[in-house]
């Protein structure tokens, strides 16, 4: 292993009787193809890709074991032997990539959307509309023995190994913490106490599956909510998992219900680590690494430097599922790398859909979204030109040329990116820059010819067998007197107009957000950014919960729409109202239901209910939607050439860069 590029994270390391072929963990993320029996082979499928694709140890999405545990109605779990029958397809699946699985054991507690869900005591969760009843010492009892069931089955299935899911906010964490515990018996009313639970279930799944058998427990380090667990408790109950009979500790920071973003693609890289590393030095087992962690670099150097044994990564696996086979062969520059958006993930998981990737629409359609390679025996190969290279068209060309399609792509401008290159200019989508690498690469090892600074006409095209017409968008301009004098979302966001220190901006989606954000933002390291949130050390504060340190803004800035419901209402579930919180604490003041009356010297004229208002701005920026540029499609279909109209230049409304890669793989793998 001297030679790799990843010494440390592509060693080998043996938990209980597992040896496992490197140190890369797939983390659990609930996908929706767990909760029905027919879509078992679509799991055994996209798992199947992630182990050819090296992963050490693959981590399933949740998997209840007991009815009162389901996350939702007939959610997937894993309680008879039909169960671990039907999972064999799942477990050989991933054996025949010399590939190892471990299922994951839930019980959703006061987080299940069911009428009978169960937690410690009768306290209803913020995030879900069913209160829980409370269990009764009998049932607590028994819930403890169906995680131990549950893994007993999960070997019969195959499994290699099982995590119990302790973290996040699920039953068990509502055992270990205050908040949600107020019982008085032997499972409660004590910081001990509250902690017999979980132990009870390692010590019973010991018991049930052998010594060998490794048993990983996802603990929450921080709880990041209030009457959370102390620093000490959470060492103490580290240990206590150990010597129940736990193999691996694995990092879960936050309860689904914190209002602190812990994964989204504004968090640092790495955010974490510092609590990895903290509960490492007190343990003789191994601890792996969790969120935020999407580089083969910075696993190695979490790995080398002992912050951690090994490194949960699950979203950068459904990004590229070649993420581990690529940096073992020096191709890490090729790693379709995971931008942390959450919105084909996440976002739909908590919608009820099935997940997917914004940046890889195969995943979890491995079985659906295939892109065959031509026929051989073609007597030539077919070409293909795509105008555009923004998300849509960079998605169509790397696709067509996967296939097998000689592809031309035009861009008029003279970089590949589109609106993506404005996105990655808000503070904290710098990630976004990462998409236009990874397609920058994959261009060129896919041989596509980029034509740069080249505006495509219908002469140039009539020769191709395949035309896509990807041309994106340009700004939409509202009517209002005045308007001469405003800036576009576009100009600010290259850099090409630089806004006064007085600032309003007209329209409030999520162009809008980023663009208030973007105005407002003030440099800040991780210590600057934990101390935003309110994130303080577990040792002192409780969960690792504090007040927040008030945030500087570099601008004044008003947030104007015409709407009268609340502002960012459309943005993604699980990331939007993170967006919104930092508005608020950068002092953004937000105004609904207004009407543009003019623009003029002294700032924005607006009338709301009735009132004229003045907003004394030194620039007005203009984020009222875009509009799809689509000449050239126009003059194609006028000239009789074939062609197929993608992304932006398709629908223009509220840019949905996720609809816009899809579209561009699915056009291929339909031609």
């Amino acid at each position: 292993m001297t030679d790799s590029p990843f010494p440390h994270l592509l060693a080998p390391v043996q938990v209980g009787d597992l040896t496992l072929r490197n140190r890369v963990v797939m983390g659990s993320m609930h996908t929706g193809l767990e909760d029905h029996t027919w879509d078992l082979p679509k799991l055994a499928a996209y798992f199947r890709e992630r182990a050819a694709g090296g992963v050490g140890l693959i981590v399933t999405g949740g998997f209840a074991v007991s009815k009162r545990g389901w996350l939702k109605p007939l959610a997937g779990e894993m309680t008879s032997r039909l169960d671990a029958a039907r999972h064999r397809q799942v477990t050989d699946a991933v054996h025949e990539e010399q590939g190892a699985i471990a299922l994951q054991l839930l019980h959703a507690g006061r987080y299940g959307y069911t009428p009978f869900s169960q937690s410690a005591s009768a306290i209803k969760s913020p995030i879900t509309p069913f209160r829980p009843s409370a269990m009764t010492t009998r049932q607590v009892d028994r819930a403890a023995t169906s995680f131990a069931d549950a893994a007993a089955l999960a070997q019969k299935a195959g499994y290699d190994a099982v995590e119990v899911m302790g973290s996040e906010g699920y039953l068990i964490n509502q055992f270990l913490a205050a908040r949600t515990n107020q019982r008085e018996d032997q499972w409660g009313g004590s910081a001990t106490r509250r902690m017999r639970f979980a132990v009870e279930v390692v010590r019973r799944t010991r018991e049930r599956v052998g010594e060998g058998f490794p048993i990983v427990y996802r603990l929450s380090l921080l709880d990041l909510v209030e009457d959370g667990q102390t620093w000490e408790e959470t060492v103490e109950l580290a240990l206590l998992l150990e010597h129940a009979g736990a193999s691996v500790i694995n990092t879960g920071i936050g309860w689904h219900e914190a209002r602190v973003p812990t994964i989204i693609t504004q968090v640092p890289r790495g955010a974490w680590a510092w609590t990895t590393r903290r509960l490492r030095e007190e343990m003789t087992i191994p601890v792996c690494a969790s969120n935020r962690i999407n580089t083969p670099e910075l696993a190695e150097q979490l790995v080398a430097d002992g912050t951690a044994d090994l490194v949960s990564m699950a979203r950068p696996l459904l990004a590229d599922p070649d993420f581990v086979a690529k940096a073992a062969a020096g191709r890490a520059d090729e790693i379709n790398t995971c931008i942390a958006c959450n919105q084909a993930c996440l976002d739909h998981a908590f919608a009820n859909q099935r997940a997917s990737c914004l940046v890889n629409p195969r995943a979890c359609r491995e079985t659906e979204l295939v892109l065959l390679p031509l026929p051989s025996a073609a007597p030539r190969r077919p070409t293909a030109a795509v105008v555009g290279a923004g998300p849509a068209g960079l998605s169509a060309a790397a696709s067509y040329a996967e296939r097998g399609f000689a592809v031309t792509l035009f861009e008029q401008a003279p970089e590949i990116g589109g609106q993506f290159r404005l996105a990655m200019a808000v503070p904290g989508k710098e990630e976004f820059a990462e998409t236009l690498r990874y397609f920058t690469r994959r261009l060129d090892v896919l041989g596509v010819e980029v034509r740069l600074g080249v505006r495509a006409t219908p002469a140039d095209l009539e020769a191709y067998d395949e035309v896509v017409v990807a041309t994106g968008v340009e700004p939409r301009i509202p009517t209002i007197p005045g308007i001469e004098r405003a800036l576009s979302y576009a100009d600010v966001l290259s850099g090409a107009k630089v806004p006064g220190e007085r600032v309003a901006v007209i329209g409030a989606g999520g162009i809008g957000v980023d663009v208030s954000v973007w105005l407002t933002h003030v440099e800040e390291d991780l210590e600057d950014w934990l101390a935003h949130w309110g994130v303080g050390d577990p040792d002192l504060h409780r969960g690792g919960l504090t007040e927040k340190k008030p945030r500087e803004a570099a601008r004044q800035v008003y947030l104007v729409q015409r709407k009268s419901t609340p502002i960012g209402i459309h943005l993604g579930k699980t990331s939007g109202w993170a967006h919104r919180a930092v508005l608020k604490q950068s002092g953004v003041e937000q105004v609904s239901g207004a009407t543009y009356d003019r623009i003029d010297e002294r700032g924005l004229h607006v009338t709301v209910d009735g009132t004229p208002r003045l907003l004394e701005v030194d620039d007005v920026v203009v984020c009222a939607g875009q509009e799809s540029v689509r000449g050239l499609y126009d003059e194609l279909v006028a000239a009789g050439v074939t062609a197929h109209l993608i992304g932006g230049a398709d629908l223009a409304a509220e840019l949905d860069a996720k609809r816009a890669i899809a579209q561009g793989v699915e056009l291929a793998a339909s031609r």
